[in-house]
Parts: C-alpha cells; structure tokens; sequence
C-alpha cells in the first residue's frame, strides 16, 4: 500500500447544496482531494436540516454526507462574495454547483467567466434537467428525477399506483456517481489538453442510463414495460419469496440450468423439464404459477434454513434486509462496510464506509460534517491571506 491517497493535490470547491452535488464531492474528498464546502452564512447547506436532527444542531444526512469537506461561508449574492469566489477559483481544480440552470450566471459567475479565471478549472453542473433543453428552467429533485427518468413508472405493482423506487433520493446519488466520474473523465482529457471543461448532469439522466432494455425494447418491438412488483421481465422465477419465519428471501433463476437447480432443491426435479417450465418460454408462459409455486415452497422453511438449501443447490439467493439485519450480518463486518467515526460533536457514529476500495492507494474518512464556516479562519487567511481587519469587514457585511 503507497501512503498517498489517490486525489491528493486536487482541490475541489463545493458551492452546492442538498445532495447530487455535494456527494459527487464527498466521493472526491474521500479519496484524498481538498474539499471547500462553501455555504450561505448563517443559513448554511440544507442537508444539515434534512432528516433526523442530532444535538449538535446538524442532521445525520450532514454529518455522513458532508465527511472530509472543510467548510467556510460565503455569500455569492454579493459583489465581495462574488470576487472571493474568484480567488478560491483561480487556486482549485474543479468547481460543483447544482443550483437552477442560469443562477450562478445572474450572480456573474457562469462558465465563461470561470473558466476565464482559471482555463484549468473543471466545473461540474447537475440540475433538474441539465443546463439545455426545453425544460431546463424547471426545478427538480430526487423524486423528479425518479418519476421523469422512468424508473418511478415500474416500481410497484400493476392495479397499484406507481411507488418511490427504494428512496426518492436515488438520482442525487446515482446523479454524484456520475458527477465524479465525469470529473475523473475530464482531469484525464486536462493532462492532454491543458484546459477544464463543464460535465452537464440531469438528476433523470444516470436514472434513464441504468434502465437495462427498456430504450431498445421500445424502438425495437413497441414494448412499454409495465410494473411487476417484484418480478423482474425476461426471467422467472426471479423475485422476492416469503419464508415461515416472516421473512423474504431473493432468489435470481436468471437462465434454465440455474432453475434446473432450483427444481432440484425444491424435491421437484420434473418442473424442470422439456414439458414443463424447464424452458425459459414456458416460465415466462406461466409467470404467475412459477412464482406462486416457488413462494408455496419457500414458506415451508425459515429464512436461514432456506438460504442454505438454495446455496447447496447453487441457486442464487439471498436475504431481504432491513437495517437492523445489515448491522448483525458477519459479512458486512468482515468487509468494514460499516464505519464508526468518533466525532467531537456527537460521539461515535456509523456511516456507510466508503466504495470503491483500492488496493494502493485507498480513500478514508478522516472527519464527519463540521459546523458552519469552521474552516473560515484556515481557508481564508492561509490560502488566500486575508488579514484581521479584511475579515471583519466580511464579517459585518455579511458576505462570510
């Protein structure tokens, strides 16, 4: 293992707020770049106050999310604002914002002016529906996304209304996902060009992008998917079974050799022939019988009796997990994809460790979400040298 950290030497500037920007930062952050976390003084970032509050006055969603990022105000709606923004730009690598399309521009602080001051500078923007488009002025969030995105349209069952596919705030994430690759994208296309450039994100565009043959299926063959439940197209049995002890398992028969082994565990070795669901044509034929059979033979066992039938047999399973189950699993534990981080402000907390881990040069968590412009004092004399007397006019302008 190199004692280096992958990103080491970047410096990223996080003028966003809420999520999809910030975590494409956090992800950068943990694996070695210098974050700025700049926030409205006196109000700060909005996921401090999103979700369950904690006593130091900031939310769990901030502490967890906000991990590693140094945080100083700044308020971009002023001309001094606007000029320190400037000089924080001229020292960095990249810049996230996902304000509405047009914002940043009206406070003088577009692409063009930007990439004016530092032409190295990589500036990540993630919107609703990105920086083009007929609807680019509309706002959007998390469950937008999901809903214009198409994923929304499939989750749940068919005589149900559609529901929120696992989290409303799947976009923010999977929209930072792509936000850090791009950035990663775009410092490689640096070394050979020498300039920066915009990454554009919709919150809908990674939904659209993940959706398997849904595009292709509908140009190919006219075909609109429609909700399943649990089901899952083109495979059966493939979906959520119950157990005896009240519990649900997975099971996955993605082909005909791997329902073979299924049959087989179930003491049924005949639905597996040529005559009956052996065929993948057949299963799909009779998708409701498949999944009513196999569910009937899953609710004769517990899960942890069950789970050992399928994986003797070969058959793709696993549990169906709630969180506290995640907590007592030995295979989380084993891969440490629970951190526990002490924190000054509210002792020991467990957050999601970090993905993906690298053999040479792996990212850390070296401290949680801090308090509102605590890194005013080290951000704003250190890196840019502003004296007492120029850091009290800020102070009482408002404009840190």
């Amino acid at each position: 293992m190199i004692d280096v950290q992958a990103l080491q030497g970047c410096r990223v500037l996080d003028i966003a707020t809420f999520l999809a920007g910030p975590f494409c930062a956090t992800q950068l952050g943990e694996f070695g770049a210098e974050v700025i976390k700049v926030e409205l003084p006196g109000v700060g970032d909005a996921t401090r106050r999103f979700g369950t509050m904690t006593e130091c006055g900031d939310s769990l969603p901030w502490l967890s999310e906000s991990r590693n990022k140094k945080c100083i105000t700044l308020d971009l709606r002023k001309p001094d604002g606007v000029a320190l923004l400037k000089r924080l730009v001229e020292k960095s690598d990249v810049l996230i914002e996902n304000f509405q399309p047009g914002t940043l521009e009206k406070w003088g602080l577009g692409w063009d002016i930007l990439s004016a001051v530092n032409p190295r500078l990589i500036m990540v923007r993630i919107s609703g529906y990105g920086q083009t488009g007929p609807y680019k002025d509309r706002p959007g969030f998390g469950r937008i996304g999901n809903a214009f995105g198409g994923l929304s349209f499939l989750a749940g069952y068919p005589d149900r209304a559609p529901v929120t596919p696992g989290s409303a705030t799947i976009p923010d994430y999977m929209a930072g996902i792509y936000g850090a690759m791009g950035t990663l994208l775009a410092m490689q296309a640096r070394e050979k060009t020498g300039r920066g450039q915009m990454v554009d994100i919709g919150l809908y565009e990674p939904i659209f992008r993940i959706l398997d043959e849904l595009a292709p299926a509908f140009q190919h063959k006219g075909f609109v998917r429609q909700r399943m439940g649990p089901g899952t197209v083109n495979v059966v049995p493939h979906s959520h079974y119950p157990t005896k002890d009240g519990r649900w398992i997975a099971i996955a028969c993605t082909n005909d050799k791997i329902f073979s082994r299924l049959a087989e565990a179930m003491g049924r070795p005949d639905l597996a022939g040529l005559e009956s669901w052996g065929p993948l044509a057949h299963r799909e034929r009779d998708r409701e019988k498949v999944d009513e059979t196999v569910a009937a033979w899953t609710a004769t066992y517990d899960r942890t009796d069950l789970m050992q039938v399928c994986e003797t047999n070969q058959v793709p399973c696993g549990p169906v997990y709630a969180i506290d189950e995640i907590f007592e699993d030995p295979h989380y534990a084993a891969r440490g994809n629970i951190l526990r981080v002490q924190d000054p402000r509210v002792g020991e907390l467990a957050v999601p460790n970090l993905v993906p881990r690298l053999s040479e040069t792996p990212g850390a968590v070296h401290w949680l979400g801090e308090a509102l412009g605590a890194h005013n004092d080290e951000i704003y004399r250190c890196m840019l040298g502003l004296d007492d007397v120029e850091m009290a006019r800020l102070r009482d302008i408002g404009a840190i």
